[in-house]
């Protein structure tokens, strides 16, 4: 399947996409060639707590925040999910998502299923999508075949996978990875359809109301 996206029109809203998958399903990789070829698509850019790196840049790697104004947006309910990584903060913070949602740019963000589940209770109208192995099987075989991890670290992170894929149930979405360029069009062809929905097309509908002829 070939998408031809090169007259799309941008939406009259974005949309706001949820994409979830365990380590080892390659969801990062169809995430990234999602942003390349759908138009009008963006990802968000985190903020964090954690110090800046060399080469890093403020607004386009994370939004680098000091711990205190972390705390101080997240009483304010600024964030639409939020969570602590070996002893730093991450989040998405709402007014920028709602920014780009108004102008009719679509946000997807590419997190765990803790994550998923705060973006669904306070944005539901927020669209997820689950990136699944073929099967249990194959992802051990994946994690197993990168060979720069300790057995435990495997043994862990297979236990982990397994917990995360029985959330799979709570999505809207489900795509199987198992040959990327297969997926990368499933998963770009629900990106499109959602845009292409009716609540989100009304300058097309006020286009052609009243069979679109004049006398």
């Amino acid at each position: 399947m070939t998408l031809d996206l090169s007259r799309w029109e941008k939406p009259d809203k974005g949309v706001l996409f949820v994409v979830t998958g365990s380590s080892g399903t390659g969801k990062t990789t169809l995430v990234r060639a999602a942003l390349e070829r759908v138009p009008h698509l963006s990802f968000s850019v985190s903020a964090t707590t954690r110090p800046i790196r060399p080469g890093e840049l403020h607004g386009v790697d994370y939004l680098f925040l000091s711990p205190e104004r972390y705390d101080q947006l997240l009483v304010q309910g600024a964030f639409l999910e939020h969570a602590s990584v070996y002893g730093n903060r991450y989040g998405t913070l709402r007014e920028p998502v709602e920014q780009a949602i108004d102008a009719g740019v679509s946000i997807i963000l590419d997190i765990d299923t803790q994550g998923a589940e705060q973006v669904r209770s306070s944005w539901p109208a927020a669209v997820s999508i689950f990136i699944l192995p073929p099967s249990v099987e194959v992802l051990e075989q994946r994690l197993r075949g990168r060979a720069t991890d300790p057995e435990e670290v495997i043994q862990r992170r297979v236990r982990e996978a397994g917990l995360q894929l029985q959330e799979c149930g709570r999505f809207d979405y489900l795509v199987v990875n198992d040959q990327l360029s297969s997926a990368a069009d499933q998963l770009q062809a629900v990106l499109v359809a959602e845009q292409l929905r009716r609540p989100r097309r009304d300058s097309w509908v006020a286009r052609f109301e009243g069979g679109g002829t004049t006398e």
